[in-house]
């Protein structure tokens, strides 16, 4: 079973290994990230027990976007800087895990995106947009208050 937990210190080279492999341009802040809390990982593992049966699967990266207060519940709105799954594990459900676990607790996700993967966040519910003046990218919205 794929379980997503917040990444740890030990997490680090995996995370950055499965960003890599899907040659995703990170921020430079990715130990920073990790020690805030802002790193999602997928793993198979014990839910009971907590340990992992394989190393990290798949991660996401958030930004907490600083424009936005929290909103009543505490939920700020962050940004998807990346998220990447391992070849071998793609279209199993793992990065819509990753996005539904970081969507359960923040307010808002936003995401900018190339239109090759513009179904994964339809389906995830995004609202869908062209990013201003780059034709070749898109932004995707997603509001907790206003998901099913």
């Amino acid at each position: 079973m794929v379980r997503i937990t917040r990444a740890t210190a030990d997490d680090r080279l995996g995370v950055r290994r499965v960003l890599d492999a899907a040659m995703l341009d990170v921020r430079d802040d990715l130990r920073e990230r990790v020690a805030a809390g802002d790193v999602l990982v997928a793993s198979e593992g014990d839910e009971d027990s907590g340990e992992r049966e394989t190393p990290v699967l798949g991660a996401l990266v958030l930004v907490p976007l600083s424009d936005d207060a929290p909103d009543a519940s505490g939920d700020e709105a962050a940004h998807i800087d990346a998220v990447a799954v391992r070849r071998a594990r793609r279209g199993r459900g793992v990065g819509t895990a990753l996005v539904r676990a970081a969507a359960a607790h923040r307010a808002r996700l936003t995401a900018e995106f190339d239109p090759g993967v513009r179904p994964f966040y339809d389906a995830l519910g995004f609202e869908i947009s062209p990013v201003e003046g780059d034709d070749d990218r898109l932004r995707g919205r997603y509001d907790a208050d206003g998901a099913d």
